[in-house]
């Protein structure tokens, strides 16, 4: 059975820090694609970030310059470093892998950046 665990978000002043985990099991995890997800209120789910099993990146326009996805394969994990929070990244963030085709999901971690 795949699982997908998010922690560590949290309340934040706009400004600062977050790290967001993603820890996988019942599942390999080198070969797949991993990504965040954010929810905000009455929006619809978005992209904010990706990563390769090899390690290549992409960002949403606002992610770029502030958020850095990374990934340790011998861990099975998956991160989000946020910086320079803002208000507007307040939102549920999922973590994602796309195994076989197929989309798993986790069950999402709230992000509150206050103003």
């Amino acid at each position: 059975q795949v699982q997908l665990v998010e922690s560590g978000g949290g309340l934040v002043q706009a400004g600062g820090s977050l790290r967001l985990s993603c820890a996988v099991s019942g599942s390999s995890f080198s070969f797949e694609l991993m990504g965040w997800y954010r929810q905000a209120p009455g929006k619809q789910r978005e992209l904010v970030a990706a990563i390769t099993s090899d390690g290549a990146t992409t960002y949403a326009d606002s992610a770029k310059g502030r958020f850095t996805i990374s990934r340790d394969n011998a861990k099975k994990a998956v991160y989000l470093q946020m910086d320079r929070s803002k208000p507007e990244d307040t939102a549920v963030y999922y973590c994602s892998m796309v195994r076989y085709g197929f989309q798993y999901w986790g069950q999402g971690t709230q992000v509150t950046v206050s103003s």
